[in-house]
């Protein structure tokens, strides 16, 4: 098969690797509430009286993620920004007396922070009394509201659609994809029609062992002229702090443990794909304590993993063997007098820009004094990184063999790790 080659914007999306979800909208102001439940939702009770954007993000840039996604609308069609096209908005509300703008304190805290500016949005909706009856007049409301956010707020990074509840409708896709294009030629697209990343198919973080970055567009996804073409798509692993999207239940017992959250890390970051955490916003404006702390609590624990490698000397090459070896005359702690490393994780990543080659490889450990190779560890595509645990060798030699590819790949780094877990 031809190899498929990435842009620019999906390598720099990869090397992104982490980011958080805020859920924060009309439903944070009522527990109970169900998507697509048809219960009213008031906007006289929208009101977060301490809302504090700049600590979401703050914590989020402290726990090592380098995008976050705000949703704008969710599928009860509340916007949280004062939309001319709708009365169900932020504007109509007694939060800061209908003047507020939480897209426009949310792109300031991103900005403030470095990161990486992200907007959700839902096509279809319920409430808000806007209906699918006519096609093209709820194409215009979706694009006058797009519009609205691509306009109004500087540079966003990344557009993500959720497909939920559009069965029902068949959008004009090429109109709507044309727009945005033009809007913010840069832009990243999730998911929908003519996208650059895509979901991963569940909502648990988990990523298969063969989450290659080059598939098949599915006709949902695509425009009609690119369906059943390949391309070089990233996946995105979302996943939830808590059993929520929205903080609108009693659930503080459902936040994940660090061990969890580390074994979704690996699933997917070591898979190849991005995670995308979602914390909800509580009706104060602020991250409920419990999973700020275990965000921070995360973050900090990916790096202990995940942030000093053994110091192994330069990667060596010969044919198909990609080699580290020991540097004697700098032995770490958990090294022997013969100079060896306790290991029991690699990390390995593929240089993607001419496109994805690895298919299968193995890892072996050095068996000192008898020349052996043992094998440690058996996987297939590694794409933008792969993580690999395997129960912990002592040795001095590792060696990475491809054992299949798609033309001659390009190994960009290899790095071997003791977990003490």
């Amino acid at each position: 098969m031809e190899k498929i080659k990435p842009n620019k914007k999906q390598l720099e999306f990869l090397d992104w690797e982490f980011g958080i979800f805020f859920h924060f909208g009309i439903r944070s102001f009522y527990h109970g509430h169900k998507d697509w439940d048809g219960r009213e939702m008031s906007p006289e009770k929208f009101n977060p009286e301490t809302l504090d954007i700049y600590s979401w993000i703050r914590t989020a840039k402290m726990a090592g993620a380098k995008y976050t996604i705000l949703t704008t609308k969710h599928h009860d069609g509340f916007a949280n920004w004062p939309s001319k096209y709708t009365d169900y908005s932020v504007a109509n509300t007694p939060w800061q007396n209908g003047k507020g703008d939480v897209v426009a304190l949310y792109v300031d805290a991103c900005h403030k922070y470095g990161m990486k500016v992200g907007i959700y949005y839902s096509p279809a909706q319920w409430g808000g009394k806007i209906k699918f009856d006519d096609p093209k007049e709820y194409d215009d409301y979706f694009i006058n509201q797009i519009t609205e956010l691509l306009t109004s707020y500087g540079k966003i990074d990344y557009l993500w659609f959720d497909g939920c509840g559009s069965d029902g409708h068949e959008y004009d896709k090429d109109r709507i994809i044309k727009e945005i294009r033009l809007l913010q030629p840069e832009i990243l697209i999730f998911d929908m029609w003519n996208p650059d990343t895509v979901w991963v198919r569940n909502e648990d973080g988990y990523a298969d062992m063969e989450s290659y970055v080059v598939g098949p567009l599915a006709p949902k996804n695509s425009l009609s002229a690119d369906e059943g073409k390949y391309k070089f798509l990233p996946r995105e692993c979302d996943m939830r702090m808590r059993d929520t999207w929205f903080d609108c239940e009693a659930n503080e017992d459902t936040v994940k443990s660090l061990e969890e959250l580390m074994g979704i890390y690996e699933y997917s970051v070591g898979r190849g794909c991005n995670l995308l955490l979602n914390i909800g916003p509580d009706s104060r404006g602020l991250l409920p304590e419990k999973d700020a702390a275990r965000l921070l609590e995360f973050g900090n624990e990916i790096r202990k993993r995940y942030g000093n490698p053994l110091p192994f000397e330069d990667l060596t090459k010969n044919g198909n063997d990609y080699t580290l070896s020991v540097a004697f005359s700098n032995e770490p702690s958990n090294s022997s007098l013969l100079g060896r490393f306790l290991v029991n994780a690699l990390v390995i990543e593929e240089d993607l820009t001419e496109g994805e080659s690895v298919e299968e490889f193995e890892i072996y450990g050095d068996i000192p004094l008898y020349n052996y190779l043992c094998t440690l560890y058996r996987g297939k595509f590694i794409g933008h990184k792969a993580i690999c645990r395997f129960p912990a060798i002592s040795t001095n030699k590792i060696v990475v063999r491809i054992l299949k590819s798609n033309g001659e790949p390009v190994i960009k780094s290899i790095k071997a790790f003791y977990i003490d877990k």
